[in-house]
């Protein structure tokens, strides 16, 4: 699995961005990566210049697509920009994703469909945005005049355990009565709690997130209670 992260998360991405230098420069490039590059950091924000520390063989695998990007952007001049993406949900998250895991728990809990929610650490601090918005913003992102490199992400961190308490409040109920923990979903390694320092992306379009824990925990029950019933 490594080798295979290495080669489709990292390695694809310069056979892209080669394909595009041989076929048309002038096509625009936006290359999504992740905020858990920064892995294990001091600082309590993370902006465009903090330096990467990643923890996982898929976080180091977004960190070699981040320097092929630049080297294509730098050495051809390829408008090949970076959207480095804080943990982005949606109801299209399928349930191998702690949120969707959740909303669609909750769901069934509420019509009677399960009995209890089983998860690991509930004190992990993410911030967590809206897929789709935060994709409406990479297509900004190539409106612009020339390529960049962005952090988007709410500026906001939230527990596993607020999102867990906000989902069961959704339909009416307490989460102590439905979660247990269950050691199999601790994670083997940590990062730190990341939180995207969004002011570089305000002043150059004035990106505005809308959509922050309570309206996005609203949605993605609310669809997964319409598709479970």
């Amino acid at each position: 699995m490594v080798g295979y992260s290495a080669d489709i998360t990292g390695g694809a991405v310069a056979r892209i961005l080669e394909i595009i230098r041989q076929i048309n420069p002038k096509i625009r490039y936006f290359q999504p990566v992740t905020s858990n590059m920064f892995g294990l950091t001091d600082s309590i924000t993370q902006n465009e210049t903090t330096s990467f520390n990643p923890q996982s063989p898929y976080a180091c695998a977004k960190t070699l697509a981040y320097y092929f990007t630049r080297y294509y952007r730098n050495s051809y001049g390829i408008f090949a920009s970076i959207g480095i993406l804080y943990n982005h949900e949606s109801p299209r998250r399928t349930p191998e994703y702690v949120t969707r895991k959740i909303t669609q728990s909750v769901a069934r809990i509420s019509l009677g469909k399960q009995d209890n929610l089983a998860l690991g650490d509930l004190t992990a601090k993410i911030d967590w945005g809206y897929a789709r918005e935060y994709m409406e913003t990479a297509w900004q992102i190539l409106q612009l005049d020339q390529p960049d490199d962005f952090i988007i992400a709410t500026g906001e961190a939230h527990s596993v355990r607020e999102w867990v308490d906000k989902s069961f409040a959704v339909v009416g109920l307490k989460a102590d009565d439905h979660v247990v923990s269950d050691p199999r979903f601790m994670r083997p390694t940590k990062t730190s709690a990341l939180i995207g320092d969004i002011s570089k992306a305000k002043k150059t379009f004035g990106y505005d997130p809308k959509y922050k824990i309570d309206k996005l925990v609203k949605l993605m029950v609310e669809t997964d209670l319409k598709n479970e019933k």
